[in-house]
């Protein structure tokens, strides 16, 4: 495994393109720099000079005009950089990567320092929570998460106290002000949190699950059972959002990954009711707070995401992003949605799958993005080619 040899000044530069794509709306400038044929004006457009007060992040979230998408990968801090690899040789623990305040800062700033992201975002955990809660757990490398005493009863849910984050993990409230500070503005912060129905999905399962036949059989046979621990998650992640905001964080991104198990029907009653419980409390306390929602394999739910009242839907690779935009509306923002498997693709593939989102997400409103988290073994110069790319683009 080769040690990561990009910085800032240099990185790859590109190649014109072949004459098989000259024929896209994304042309390539004499300086290098990619830039999206304005199919809005029927023109290239030139970059801006005049600074934006916000980041840009902020600024395509909120529906300002913009020269470019955004942009910023899931998982972009840890697994795939060797500068990553080098500090788990040094701490094994993810816990203690993930709750010692100089490692989260220093990890959070490794592709910040690398790539320039337009979002720079706390490395930690969904779960991270937990202990908080008493609920004891750990993540074991090769294994993923464990929870020591799954909750399957009234009396387990009973135990579990309200997080309190400024007690519980004050070392996240130091990281994102200092992120904060270091950034400088140049790109938003970002933080993030698990919702109700995916983190009750790993405190009933005691981990990771294929089927999800534990948390179902609590839903369907219990459900009073479950809308109680439900309940308690939605309460401690609003708050949990409001110190994160409060803290440094110029966004915050909730991932209900496991709620695209349910049913629609299901959605509604045991995901639904509780997003929009935080979202409602987040917005009370911080209007301006972009919220993002992802939820992995969201297709089937996409309309009801936007339900919930965030700012932006992030969407998959299983969803064509025309399609999604159409389904969402122009008054919601998309973030996404290229597939993380098109990394280990040739640097011509991914510029074509990068124009290819951008062209269908339109002007405005989106943040490019994968539709997940960066794949281990992801080669180093493809996410620098990514970035590099998406940063030419222009409307």
């Amino acid at each position: 495994m080769s040690c990561c040899i990009y910085s800032c000044s240099s990185a790859p530069s590109f190649s014109a393109p072949s004459a098989s794509n000259r024929s896209s709306r994304f042309t390539f400038s004499s300086s290098s720099r990619p830039r999206i044929h304005c199919a809005f004006g029927g023109t290239v457009a030139e970059p801006k000079v005049t600074a934006a007060a916000e980041p840009l992040l902020l600024n395509a979230v909120h529906g300002k005009d913009v020269d470019r998408p955004p942009v910023w990968l899931m998982r972009q801090a840890g697994r795939y950089m060797k500068s990553y690899q080098i500090i788990c040789e040094k701490y094994p623990s993810f816990r203690e990567r993930s709750e010692n305040v100089d490692l989260v800062v220093e990890i959070s700033l490794q592709p910040w320092k690398v790539f320039k992201p337009d979002g720079v975002i706390l490395f930690s955990d969904i779960l991270t929570p937990l202990s908080g809660m008493n609920i004891p757990f750990d993540i074991v490398k090769g294994r993923g998460p464990v929870i020591f005493n799954a909750l399957r009863t009234g009396a387990d849910v009973d135990q579990v106290r309200e997080f309190i984050p400024e007690d519980s993990v004050p070392y996240v409230g130091e990281a994102l002000t200092i992120l904060r500070k270091e950034v400088d503005n140049k790109a938003a912060v970002l933080g993030f949190v698990g919702a109700p129905f995916t983190l009750a999905s790993y405190v009933v399962e005691g981990g990771s699950s294929k089927h999800f036949a534990k948390i179902k059989r609590l839903a369907f046979s219990q459900p009073k059972v479950l809308h109680a621990l439900l309940q308690k998650f939605a309460t401690s992640m609003a708050k949990y959002i409001q110190y994160q905001a409060e803290s440094g964080a110029q966004a915050v991104q909730i991932f209900d990954s496991w709620a695209t198990e349910l049913s629609p029907v299901d959605f509604e009653e045991f995901s639904l009711p509780y997003l929009k419980q935080m979202v409602d409390a987040a917005k009370r306390t911080h209007p301006n707070l972009p919220l993002i929602l992802y939820a992995s394999g969201s297709g089937g739910l996409l309309e009801r995401l936007a339900l919930t009242g965030v700012d932006v839907v992030s969407l998959d690779w299983t969803v064509d992003m025309a399609e999604g935009r159409r389904r969402l509306g122009q008054n919601i923002a998309v973030q996404g949605n290229v597939d993380p498997g098109v990394l280990f693709g040739s640097k011509e593939f991914i510029t074509n799958r990068i124009k290819d989102t951008v062209r269908k997400a339109g002007r405005g409103k989106h943040i490019l993005n994968l539709g997940h988290g960066i794949v281990v073994g992801t080669p180093e110069e493809n996410v620098a080619h990514f970035f590099e790319v998406a940063k030419g683009l222009r409307y």
